[in-house]
């Protein structure tokens, strides 16, 4: 599964990759904000509170490394970041750039615009205006994501022990349910057991959707009670060192009808030709376009609307996308899932969703789960 390209990637390993972009760019400094960039360039774990807030940023040039937090996470930032000077502002990042922009004798700043606010984009200008430092700051878009798009071997390895930490919580949750439970009761419990399995959180918010609830994708569990001979559509996944696990699967408490039965082979048959069509130099448009081909041909084409897949990494959702609209072409080290659905309103939906590495060759699929073990015996 592990090549060449997939070795262990040091921080500073990273760095240089993105200077050498920056050179490209004619940049001379960037600015880090999005949580995930700055973890996977640093080692530092604060996390962000809501979008307006942050607990910090890199700004990087050809010959510095600096991490500028304020008090509540300096000690974690010079743990965490042993390769960064930690700068400690008292007031806001956003009082400290300019400062740190003209020590730096930054001229050509390139900073990540999905991340920096118009609010404090106006003031930091304001503020580089008033000090009379002559920086341009230049919007840039994905830089550093393009660079985490590709696993190395302790990426792909923590990837692993995350899916099996969602597993080990999913065998144990079915030998817990019963009829009756709610869909509510059900996702927090199986964010207990992936907690006690090790997992640091839940990669995202747990999906639990029993009957017609499951013909909504991203249904939000409520209370109602999971009945007998109805889809229970359940997505999961736990985060482990910074790294997310993502995982579908459709049960039904007793026997399953013919209508069950049939969605649910199409659906698997569905994921298994994308899997196999997944390899490097492949494009995630075409591969998105052979699951939907089997829904379609089955005749239940306006019944799968969301994309086949998409990367995992520090963020639940990244590059690249399987999707009709997917630029992307796969590449040996990539992580995807491969989610196709059919979802039928007022009957329920079936979704099955494995997560896979590309390799030189194909594939390898990162999960254990019997596909064939839907039915859940009860007493």
């Amino acid at each position: 599964m592990l090549t060449e390209n997939n070795r262990p990637t040091s921080t500073l390993a990273r760095v240089s990759r993105l200077r050498d972009k920056m050179a490209r760019l004619d940049l001379d400094t960037f600015l880090v904000l999005i949580e995930a960039n700055r973890r996977y360039l640093s080692g530092y774990t604060g996390e962000d509170g809501q979008f307006d807030e942050t607990a910090g940023a890199l700004l990087i040039t050809d010959k510095h490394c600096i991490l500028a937090t304020d008090s509540r996470y300096d000690l974690q930032a010079g743990q965490e970041a042993p390769t960064y000077e930690i700068v400690c502002y008292r007031k806001s990042l956003y009082d400290e750039l300019p400062r740190l922009l003209d020590r730096l004798n930054a001229r050509r700043v390139g900073f990540e615009s999905a991340r920096l606010t118009v609010k404090h984009h106006q003031d930091l200008v304001r503020q580089l205006q008033e000090a009379q430092t002559p920086v341009t700051m230049i919007p840039t878009e994905n830089q550093v994501e393009s660079l985490r798009v590709t696993k190395d071997v302790d990426e792909l390895s923590i990837t692993q022990r995350a899916v099996r930490c969602a597993e080990t919580a999913f065998q144990r949750l079915l030998e817990w349910m019963r009829p009756g439970m709610t869909e509510r009761d059900v996702a927090r419990r199986l964010e207990e057991l992936m907690r006690e399995a090790g997992a640091e959180s839940a990669s995202f918010p747990i999906i639990v959707a029993a009957g017609p609830n499951s013909a909504k994708p991203h249904a939000v569990p409520g209370q109602r009670p999971i009945g007998i001979g109805e889809p229970v559509l359940l997505d999961w996944g736990a985060k482990l060192d910074g790294y997310c696990s993502d995982i579908s699967r459709t049960v039904m408490f007793g026997p399953a009808d013919a209508q069950f039965k049939n969605i649910y082979a199409i659906v698997r048959e569905a994921q298994a030709a994308a899997i196999a069509a997944i390899q490097p130099g492949a494009a995630g448009r075409a591969v998105d376009a052979i699951a939907r081909r089997v829904i379609e041909q089955a005749g239940f084409g306006d019944n799968f609307g969301h994309s086949l897949g998409h990367g995992t990494g520090l963020c639940i959702h990244e590059a690249p996308r399987l999707s009709p609209h997917s630029e992307d072409t796969l590449a040996a080290g990539m992580i995807v899932t491969v989610e196709p659905g059919i979802y039928l309103p007022a009957w329920g939906g079936v979704r099955l969703e494995n997560q896979v590495v590309i390799t030189p060759n194909g594939v390898t699929i990162l999960n254990s789960l019997d596909l064939d073990d839907f039915q859940l015996a009860f007493a």
